[in-house]
């Protein structure tokens, strides 16, 4: 009798559950795929509070970075940082060791290039495919050392600035280029004065659309009033009204393993 009353109730349990689980299923009408690029990492606590808050997982694309610390973003001071965000199950792709920024394709499969922080700050070079595939690479060689995680195979050009040797390069050493809808840019990096926080939000609320891949930063030197403190939880909540999930790009379906 009791085992009769113990099964008939975890049967009345599971019968009450399954509407709820196939509801929430159903009520999820598309995936958003939220993205940030290191920056001045001004927003860097915020952006890690509200997402846990919302318990949304997103993709980091890091570079090395100069911070409002005074130092930058892959020092061994952001350790803890970077570790607490492996807990927490986000993805993480290389934005280019020294954020270097592509210029002009060579023959050859070489490239003009201009990184922004590192040794060779503002110099331009020429580099070989062997040499950029380095520079991806170097991001997961620091990563790993910092958290004891490798990243994911994925990476973003420094302004989203792609060429047919760039893609080639990062290629031939694991990594596939992970730009952003049209609809997906924050346009945190515009005049806040052009670009009101309400009418960023507004856009990105009206245009998102499932499969979308969203990018931000963690912090833009140059807007005087920053994206994400107004912007980034009212962008969270209005999508998951509007019956949106959030994931990682490791289930995107153009970057699955």
């Amino acid at each position: 009798m009791r085992g009769r009353v113990a099964f008939s109730g975890m049967a009345a349990v599971l019968l009450m559950a399954a509407p709820f689980a196939a509801t929430g299923a159903a009520a999820c009408k598309g995936t958003i795929y939220l993205t940030f690029d290191t920056g001045s990492q001004s927003q860097a606590d915020l952006i890690a509070t509200v997402l846990n808050r919302h318990q949304v997982q997103a993709t980091f694309f890091l570079a090395s970075e100069k911070t409002v610390r005074g130092d930058y973003s892959l020092d061994p001071a952001w350790a803890p940082y970077w570790k607490a965000r492996v807990a927490e199950g986000h993805a993480f792709g290389s934005h280019t060791f020294d954020h270097v920024y592509w210029v002009k394709d060579l023959s050859g499969g070489h490239m003009r290039v201009k990184p922004q922080f590192g040794a060779q700050a503002g110099k331009v070079q020429d580099w070989s495919a062997q040499q950029y595939c380095d520079e991806i690479r170097r991001v997961d060689t620091r990563f790993a050392q910092l958290t004891g995680r490798h990243l994911d195979p994925v990476w973003r050009a420094p302004g989203g600035k792609t060429s047919a040797n760039t893609l080639a390069a990062a290629k031939t050493c694991g990594y596939a280029h992970a730009g952003w809808a049209p609809a997906g840019f924050s346009g945190d990096e515009s005049s806040s004065e052009a670009w009101p926080n309400a009418v960023l939000l507004a856009r990105a609320l009206r245009d998102l659309r499932g499969g979308d891949i969203f990018m931000a930063h963690m912090g833009i030197w140059s807007r005087k009033d920053p994206w994400a403190p107004a912007n980034l939880e009212p962008l969270i909540t209005g999508l998951k009204q509007k019956g949106f999930c959030f994931a990682t790009l490791r289930d995107h379906p153009d970057y699955k393993k």
